[in-house]
Parts: structure tokens; C-alpha cells; sequence
């Protein structure tokens, strides 16, 4: 039998409940658990993670907003990555880790020979963390390290931390996706950012929403795309202080360095579908009101519906398996 998945969203999870999900794990029957916004107790939590530390087929673990509540979850979760080797996706988004449960969790990550999408989103972070993160963007002929990192929503990383990771994306030999929105990043680390896109070879995903930005960056960014070659394909900047008229020259460039490409490319050779319950969509943090409302049977695949908008946007789809998805809709 395929791997299935189990979806869980907002619930209270009873023990009989937590047993199935122990069962299926150690069955290696699941590819996808997610548990996002659900509440258990810290013995269920514990029973979990040690599954997961046996699960050979889990790929995707989703504990986005809040689950993962305190350091000894957190130390749970950390002995349970430590064993598993097949997860390539942990979401974390929503989760008070602060510093000290990154250093807890540091080794288990940095050191987990097939996770490759991480997302530590709103997790009220700050410089100590993120240069633990760095290490896990290894430079070009180190090991492999991180294609899709998520770091939204983290007021507490310093400029000088923003510095640091700018110069450890620069130089990262696999980051592909680059989630950094809503951070006060202002003009400056925008700038180094500029920098870090160009130098890199394999980022094409970058995501500045409402990170304080102004038509200063903007047009730092339209010089880059406009006389330097880049990998870049995807560059958010909505609900920053940007002219509509110098965000879409940008995306009108980046759109014909993407066709530039397809026409230069090799037919692709085929591949297996993905199954779509691994293509979740990231919590995207908004300052004000949830961006995605999930509506949820348990154990079912969700359906994503948005709340309404005046504008479209872009929103980044990610398989958590090294693949990413863009799709246009309305917000």
C-alpha cells in the first residue's frame, strides 16, 4: 500500500486519536502528517515524536502554529529528527522557540541527512538563531544543505543578523526558496540582499512582502534583473512603499528571463506525479488577519480557500520535496 497522509487542523486530539497517528507512523503508512494547531498533551506529543524517530516513510511533518510550546517539546522533537531519516520537510511556523530552541534543535537539523524545507516562520527568533541557521547554507563543495528556508515574521533578528545571512545565501550551493517576508528589513538589508541574488546560482524564489521597502530597492532590484544575469524568477514585494509602475517592470523582466530559459532548455524527461496532499500551502503571516482559512475534515486533505482581496498576488505553493509550485489567484 502507497503512503497516505493525515491532516489534522485545529483540533483537540484525544489519546485514541494520538494511537492511530503512533501506528500508522510505525507502519510506515504515512508520507504527510500534519498536526497544525492542534492541541495534545505533552505525553501524546512525546508518543509522537518517538514515531516519527521510527517512521521510514514520513517525508513532511507540518507543526505549524504553536504545537511545538515549550523547551521539552522542543527536546522531544529534536531526539526524534536525530534518528528519523527520511523527513525532507518541517514546518515549524508559529512555534515560540526563541533562541534557545534553535540551539536545542541546531544539531538534529543541521546534521539530518534528507531534510531540505524548513520553515521557522514567526517563531520570535532572533541573531543567535540565525547564525545557527546559516550553518544549514553551507557553501558551494560543502554538503548539501537547505533548497527552501522560511523565515517570515521574526522582528527579533537584528541587522547585523540580516548581514550575516545575506552573505551565507551568497554563497549557499543549494538554496532555491527564500521566504523572509514581514521582517523590518528596510532599504539597507534589502540592498545586500540584491547582492546575495546575484552572486547565487540557485535562488529563484525570494519573498519581501511588507518588509518596509521602498522604490530605493525597488530600483536596486531593476538594475539587477535588468543588466546581470540571475537565477532569480520570483521576487514578492507587495505591501511595501514600491510603485505598481517599478514592481511590474521587474516582474515583466523576470517573466522573460523564465521564458529566455524554457526555450533554451532540454525537453523534460517524465516524471511520476506527486501525490497533491504533498503540496501544501506555507502559513503566510499577515500582521492582521489570517491569509488562508482552512476548512478540514480530520483525517481528509484540506481545501484552501482565501480571504478576498483588491489585488492578485503570487502565492508560493511548495512540495517540501525540493519542487515549488507558483500559482496566480486572487487574494
Amino acid at each position: 500500500m502507497l503512503p497516505a497522509s493525515i491532516q489534522i487542523t485545529g483540533e483537540l486530539l484525544s489519546a485514541a486519536e494520538v494511537q492511530d497517528i503512533c501506528e500508522s507512523l510505525k507502519e510506515d503508512s504515512v508520507r504527510l502528517l500534519s498536526v497544525r494547531g492542534c492541541q495534545l498533551s505533552d505525553r501524546d506529543f512525546g508518543r509522537v515524536c518517538r514515531s516519527v524517530a521510527e517512521s521510514r516513510s514520513l517525508a513532511q511533518l507540518n507543526l505549524n502554529l504553536g504545537v511545538v510550546s515549550s523547551i521539552s517539546r522542543t527536546r522531544h522533537l529534536a531526539d526524534a529528527l536525530k534518528t528519523n531519516r527520511s523527513l525532507q520537510t518541517l514546518f515549524l511556523h508559529g512555534s515560540p522557540l526563541l533562541d534557545a530552541g534553535l540551539v536545542t534543535l541546531n544539531s538534529a537539523l543541521s546534521t539530518h541527512p534528507a531534510l531540505i524545507c524548513l520553515d521557522l516562520g514567526d517563531c520570535m527568533l532572533g541573531d543567535e538563531a540565525l547564525g545557527l541557521i546559516c550553518g544549514m547554507l553551507p557553501p558551494d563543495g560543502a554538503k548539501s544543505g537547505l533548497r527552501e528556508l522560511t523565515l517570515s515574521a521574526n522582528p527579533g533578528i537584528s541587522s547585523k543578523g540580516w548581514a550575516r545571512l545575506t552573505i551565507a545565501v551568497a554563497h549557499s550551493s543549494q538554496l532555491r526558496v527564500l521566504n523572509l517576508d514581514y521582517n523590518p528589513l528596510g532599504d539597507q538589508i534589502a540592498g545586500m540582499l540584491a547582492v546575495s541574488v546575484a552572486s547565487s546560482r540557485t535562488l529563484e524564489v525570494l519573498d519581501l512582502e511588507g518588509t518596509g521597502l521602498t522604490n530605493q530597492s525597488a530600483q536596486v532590484f531593476l538594475d539587477m534583473v535588468e543588466n546581470y544575469p540571475t537565477t532569480l524568477r520570483v521576487l514578492v514585494l507587495a505591501e511595501n512603499n514600491i510603485s505598481p509602475d517599478l514592481q511590474q517592470q521587474i516582474c515583466d523582466l523576470l517573466s522573460e528571463g523564465e521564458e529566455d530559459d524554457d526555450r533554451e532548455a532540454p525537453p523534460l524527461q517524465p516524471t511520476p506525479a506527486l501525490n497533491c496532499a504533498l503540496l501544501p500551502i506555507r502559513d503566510k503571516y499577515l500582521p492582521t488577519r489570517d491569509k488562508y482559512q482552512a476548512i478540514t475534515d480530520k483525517y481528509q486533505n484540506p481545501i484552501w480557500i482565501s480571504h478576498s482581496n483588491s489585488s492578485p498576488q503570487m502565492v508560493l505553493l511548495t512540495s517540501g520535496l525540493g519542487e515549488s509550485l507558483l500559482a496566480e489567484t486572487e487574494m
